[in-house]
């Protein structure tokens, strides 16, 4: 037995030498460890042998095994250095070197995390919550009046069963305060649905970044002052801050703000960025009937709320001039954006 595996193993010594690439040493392998290889055929001749000579058959059958297996893996790397020797001879080291394109966040992205991050650190906190809703979280509970036109099927994606896609992240605001005892603080980004015509202005889908802030004794003073400190983080610390008085059915008052900034080759301006108010008393009134106790009663919280859009966030930040440029994925157009 012992004999037989030195005659293996020898055979075995001249046949690596033939396997000259990958097929010739794959059949190597199966020749000789394969489930029929010469060295597995006598392995089973182990039942054969007597007690007294297991141990040192043994012993050699392991032997022979493991010299097999190196060779096996010797011979392969070889071949493989052979071919990245052959698939390296048409390379000129002398050539300058690429060099590697610099990754970057979007730029909706970019914003959003400017905005997130001055939010947080004023204490608020992160809500999200479904973009196929209902009409209750939408605009009934918004205090929104059933004529008004975002509920008609022009402005807003219905679905049969009377569901819609969500045409604000305000919806996410209701949800919390459902759930949530105040005192509430979160900032709600995510995409909102509209049935606008697309064009240099205008997406059918776009992203909102909203936020709610009720307790006891929240003051427009504190609206005022939550908004410039985030607006003068995105676009600098003297950057001038408006209010103007506006109408929107969930706050009241309610005002528009704009910013006033140079864009590059023109003189200063006032842009509109964002609407705001207190949060009405009939939005809380809606909120503690969907409830089912008295924890939003006007009489003991109050609120304040916004919604901003990121993408003209975007495009007053970079003086981009169409709002499609964000969605069409142009790497010649987002590269620019690395360094930002």
């Amino acid at each position: 037995m012992i004999a037989q595996l030195d005659a293996i193993h020898q055979d075995a010594q001249a046949a690596i030498e033939d396997a000259c690439d990958e097929a010739a040493l794959e059949e190597f392998r199966i020749r000789f460890l394969g489930k029929k290889g010469a060295l597995t055929q006598a392995a089973s001749g182990m039942r054969d042998v007597s007690k007294e000579d297991k141990p040192a058959v043994g012993q050699k059958l392991n032997e022979v095994r493991q010299a097999l297996t190196r060779f096996v893996e010797a011979r392969s790397a070889q071949l493989l250095a052979l071919k990245d020797a052959e698939a390296a001879k048409g390379i000129d080291v002398t050539l300058p070197g690429r060099r590697p394109q610099q990754a970057a966040f979007h730029p909706l992205t970019q914003v959003m995390h400017r905005g997130i991050s001055a939010l947080r650190q004023m204490g608020f906190t992160l809500a999200a919550g479904p973009e196929v809703e209902t009409e209750f979280h939408c605009f009934d509970a918004l205090n929104t009046p059933e004529d008004h036109p975002a509920r008609n099927e022009k402005d807003t994606f219905y679905f049969a069963d009377g569901h819609l896609l969500r045409t604000h992240t305000s919806s996410v605001q209701v949800r919390t305060m459902e759930t949530t005892k105040p005192p509430v603080r979160i900032i709600a980004p995510g995409s909102a649905y509209r049935r606008d015509e697309i064009d240099s202005t205008h997406l059918s889908v776009f992203s909102q970044m909203e936020g709610l802030y009720v307790a006891e004794d929240v003051s427009l003073g504190d609206l005022k002052g939550t908004l410039e400190r985030l607006f003068r983080a995105i676009f600098g610390p003297k950057t001038p801050v408006r209010f103007r008085p506006h109408f929107f059915p969930f706050t009241e008052p309610s005002f528009e703000i704009d910013i006033k900034l140079q864009p590059k080759g023109q003189d200063p301006r006032w842009i509109e960025i964002a609407g705001c108010g207190m949060v009405d008393p009939n939005v809380f009134r809606q909120i503690c009937e969907s409830r089912g106790d008295d924890v939003y009663d006007p009489d003991k919280v109050t609120g304040f709320a916004f919604g901003l859009g990121l993408e003209r966030l975007a495009m007053i930040m970079w003086g981009i001039p169409d709002i499609r440029l964000l969605i069409e994925n142009d790497q010649r157009f987002l590269r620019q954006f690395a360094s930002a």
